[in-house]
């Protein structure tokens, strides 16, 4: 069994990402099943089906214990940008309305004439957070507030046109890169265009403060 004194590996980063850390989320989620151990520990996957979603921590009163065998792979996530710049997408179930205003977002940064249905997005979102579509680059001010770039090989925030580091804990201090400076984009395209076209994330308190 796995050391009770240890932090399991859970948390995700922004580049997608498992890492052990005592730091708590305020999300959760999980990628569509379990791929853990009954030691509790990462197997070598790190997803089960195409369904990576991102979930509040409590709903209807339900408790979970974490890491369960034949249970889904709980994780957690500092907030919903980070889960967002990993690839998941906001649950239907725990949170039905902002799964529907991402997924209208969608729509209408595809031209989409109806919502697309959480399958639809998780297909296209595959290959675009595992790491099969080429190295992305671009200006911070061509990239939508909540978005995720990697600055000095570190991942950052996008907002309000400058970059805030992001930690374990929270973000810290705002700062201003040259404006013809382009970074490798973090979050995948699909959730950029959603961003862009008016899909607002929750964001850690930390990123209120620093400016």
């Amino acid at each position: 069994m796995a050391d009770p004194a240890m932090p399991l590996q859970n948390r995700v980063t922004p580049t997608g990402e498992i890492i052990a850390t005592p730091a708590r989320g305020t999300m959760m989620g999980n990628r569509g099943g379990a791929f853990h151990t009954a030691a509790r520990r990462l197997s070598h996957r790190r997803w089960k089906t195409k369904a990576w979603i991102c979930c509040v921590l409590e709903f209807k009163g339900r408790h979970r214990e974490v890491m369960m065998p034949n249970r889904y792979t709980e994780l957690f996530f500092l907030d919903e940008a980070t889960a967002l710049a990993a690839g998941h997408r906001p649950c239907f179930e725990c949170r039905r309305a902002d799964a529907v205003r991402f997924a209208l977002a969608w729509a209408a940064a595809r031209g989409y004439g109806k919502r697309p249905s959480a399958p639809e997005m998780d297909k296209a979102l595959h290959p675009e957070r595992t790491g099969k579509l080429p190295a992305r680059t671009a200006m911070t001010g061509d990239l939508p507030n909540a978005s995720f770039v990697a600055w000095q090989g570190q991942p950052h925030l996008v907002l309000a046109g400058r970059l805030r580091p992001w930690t374990v804990d929270g973000y810290g201090p705002a700062f201003s890169v040259p404006p013809h400076q382009r970074l490798n984009v973090l979050t995948p395209p699909s959730i950029i265009a959603a961003l862009s076209a008016g899909y607002w994330p929750m964001v850690h308190t930390s990123a209120q403060t620093g400016w």
